[in-house]
C-alpha cells in the first residue's frame, strides 16, 4: 500500500524533501513508517522524543495502524477540528484563507494575507463588552542581536485550524469572556508585520487580558505552526516545544 508522508520544519532539511509517497507493508504503524526514515536518516533517530505524529489531520499515537492512501505528517516542536472554508468569499480569498464558522461567534483563521486586528476587534465585540484586549505578535529586526532580514511561517493547516478552535473554545469555556478570535498568518512577513493576533472581548477587562494571554501561550505550545528566520548569512528553523501534555497523551517517547 501506498501513503503521503509530509516534512514540517527542520525535518525537511533532514530528508530533503517536504512529501514522500512511499510504498509500506501491509500492517504498517506510524512507529514503523518512521523507524524506517530513520534508518535512512540516522540524524533523525536522536529527534524522536520531541516528534508528534499526525494521520489524516489528526494527531495519533505511534501505535496507529496506517492504510492505503493515508496522509501522514511527522511534526517537529512548534515555534514559539473540523474546519470549512467562509463562504461569500472569492476564489482568490479561498485560496488565501482558512477559517471556522463558529456559531458563537469566535473567529479562527489561517490566512495569507495581512492581519486586520481591529477590524477583528469589532467583529467579536457584542454591546454588553466593556473590555477588547488585542495582542499581536510582531516581526522583530532581530534574534538575540542577529539583525533579522524577515521571517517565513509554515504550518499542517489540516490539524492547525481544528486546534486553534480547540484551544479557543476552551479558553471561553474557561474564562468569563464574550468571544475570542486566533489568527495566524504564514508565507513571507516583513519586520513589523503581524504574524498572529489574539484578540479577546468581555463585560470585564480582567478576564479578557487572561483570555489573550491565554491563547498566545497556548498556541505558541499546541499549534503545528513552524517559524523560520532569515539573516544575511543564512536562516534556520525555530524550534520550541510540544505541550507536555500533547507528548503524554500521544505518547511521542515510544519508540518503534
Amino acid at each position: 500500500m501506498r501513503v503521503r508522508v509530509m516534512f514540517f520544519g527542520g525535518l525537511k532539511e533532514i530528508v530533503g524533501a517536504s512529501e514522500d509517497a512511499p510504498e509500506i507493508p501491509p500492517h504498517s504503524t506510524l512507529a514503523t513508517l518512521f523507524e524506517s526514515y530513520c534508518q535512512r536518516f540516522e540524524t533523525l533517530r536522536p529527534r524522536r522524543p520531541s516528534i508528534l505524529f499526525a494521520r489524516n489531520g489528526e494527531f495519533a499515537t505511534p501505535e496507529t495502524a496506517l492504510a492505503d492512501n493515508d496522509e501522514v505528517a511527522f511534526l517537529p516542536p512548534v515555534s514559539g477540528g473540523a474546519g470549512r472554508e467562509s463562504v461569500g468569499r472569492s476564489a482568490e480569498d479561498r485560496l488565501s484563507e482558512l477559517a471556522i464558522d463558529d456559531p458563537a461567534g469566535h473567529v479562527f483563521r489561517i490566512t495569507r494575507r495581512p492581519i486586520d486586528s481591529q477590524s477583528l476587534a469589532r467583529t467579536l465585540q457584542r454591546d454588553q463588552d466593556g473590555a477588547v484586549v488585542v495582542f499581536e505578535g510582531v516581526v522583530r529586526d532581530n534574534t538575540k542581536g542577529r539583525p533579522t532580514s524577515h521571517l517565513e511561517y509554515e504550518c499542517y493547516e489540516a490539524l492547525a485550524i481544528g486546534q486553534m478552535a480547540r484551544i479557543g473554545r476552551e479558553i471561553a469555556a474557561t474564562f468569563p469572556i464574550g468571544r475570542i478570535a486566533i489568527v495566524h498568518r504564514l508565507g513571507r512577513l516583513q519586520i513589523g508585520e503581524a504574524s498572529v493576533a489574539v484578540v479577546a472581548s468581555a463585560p470585564h477587562r480582567r478576564p479578557a487580558f487572561e483570555a489573550a494571554l491565554e491563547g498566545i501561550n497556548r498556541l505558541k505550545r499546541e499549534v503545528p505552526i513552524w517559524k523560520r528566520e532569515f539573516f544575511a548569512d543564512g536562516a534556520v528553523w525555530v524550534e520550541g516545544e510540544w505541550d507536555e501534555r500533547l507528548l503524554t497523551g500521544f505518547s511521542a517517547h515510544a519508540q518503534p
